[in-house]
Order: C-alpha cells, then structure tokens, then sequence
C-alpha cells in the first residue's frame, strides 16, 4: 500500500489544490509530535528496552524509515520524548518563581501543587517509574533525564526557597536537601499509584495526601516568631 503522505500526487491531479498542499504540510509538520506521544506511551507500556522502532512507527502511523528520518536512534526518540513532555512544564515552572510577586509561601505552595499535576496526574508522570526502572541499564539517558529534569525541577524549588529565607518567611536550611524534600513524596506516591497502589487495601485520597504534604513541609521551614525577652 502506498503511503499518499510520503509518495507525492497522483498522476493526473492537481498540483495547486488550494486545500490539499496546506493538508499535507500540516500532516508532515505533525509528524515528529505523533511520533513523540506514539514513543512515550510504548516506553510506558512496555518499558524502553522492550519498545521497537517499528512498532512506535506503527503506532504513530508512519514507515519506520520516517522515525528515523526524525530520530536517527531509539535514544535520540527518549531524549525528545523528555524535551517535548516535560521541558514546556520546567520552563513554566522557572518562568513561576521568575514573575511571582507574593509571598514566597504562596509560591512554594503553588509548585508543590504543580509539580504534583505534572508527576501525579498527566500523562507524562510515568517517566519518573520508566527511569527509575530503567536507570542502571540505560545510565546515558538516565543522566541526561536528571540533568534536564531532575536538577532543573530543583533549582525551581531552591530558588523559591531561598526567597523565603532572604524574605525572613524561612529558616536557614540547605537548599538542595530542602528542595529534594519538596519533591520526593510526590515522585514516590506517584510511582506508588501505578504500581502497588491497586494492592493497598488502605487506598490513599491523593488530594488529601498532596495538601497534607504541602502543610507539613511549609510548616517545617517556616521562620519562628522571635520570643521577646523576659522582663
């Protein structure tokens, strides 16, 4: 069968439709994004050792040879999976500490809750169990994922933290441990949910768990009041 995204006009048709070459252009500019989300869900589902090329090329509805057109290896395709799934959510969150204009509690607050609706609730959230089950196979693309996503995430948080302890809202407390405080329990309950979650006979409310989180980390690093001296 031939592939009419790939093997030009029909002998005889019109070569100046005005509808048909704005299709096509568009159906060739998609591509790449088509192969990126047919790639993320195969690594999801199947892990990135087990995934095939020709199979993200099937998915994605497109020849292998076009994959490779795009993405000359399977982890050339990983790194752009990371880039296009989580590299637009870093960037806001930096672009967040960068404008906000309240309290630095109030920021801290909203990337908790964000980073949360980015590694609990969309699609993108299983990355963090595919590297970390993948991690000691695959430690090229394991140090690139923590160089582009875990140390960026961190220096979101160290940068909100250290407006809170400059602003006085929080105590002195080191930066990269504090930072790896806010983010832990979300990266671990998300991997929990898609794994042992369906064998806990407990459940977890996960709002209630994230707000809590929220309300004991905050309250951890916030400043004391200062006590007057006695008379």
């Amino acid at each position: 069968m031939i592939d009419r995204t790939e093997a030009g006009p029909t002998p005889g048709a019109s070569t100046t439709d005005e509808h048909e070459a704005p299709r096509w252009r568009r159906r060739s500019e998609a591509r790449p994004g088509e192969i990126v989300e047919a790639a993320l869900d195969l690594f999801v589902e199947k892990g990135f050792a087990a995934t095939r090329m020709d199979e993200i090329a099937k998915r994605a509805g497109v020849t292998k040879g076009t994959v490779y057109l795009y993405f000359p290896s399977k982890e050339d395709l990983f790194r752009a999976v990371v880039e296009e799934m989580m590299g637009p959510n870093i960037e806001a969150g930096e672009r967040l500490v960068a404008e906000h204009e309240g309290t630095a509690t109030e920021l801290v607050r909203k990337l908790i809750g964000a980073w949360w609706e980015l590694v609990g609730n969309s699609r993108v959230a299983c990355l963090s169990k595919l590297m970390t089950g993948e991690a000691a196979n695959f430690p090229e693309l394991a140090q690139y994922y923590v160089d582009h996503v875990v140390v960026r995430a961190r220096r979101i948080f160290q940068a909100a933290l250290q407006r809170g302890i400059d602003g006085g809202e929080f105590r002195p407390v080191p930066l990269t441990d504090t930072a790896r405080l806010a983010i832990a329990p979300l990266v671990h309950v998300s991997i929990y949910k898609r794994s042992m979650f369906q064998f806990d006979p407990e459940g977890c409310d996960m709002e209630r768990y994230v707000n809590l989180h929220i309300d004991i980390f905050l309250r951890g690093i916030a400043r004391e009041p200062e006590k007057e001296n006695d008379a």
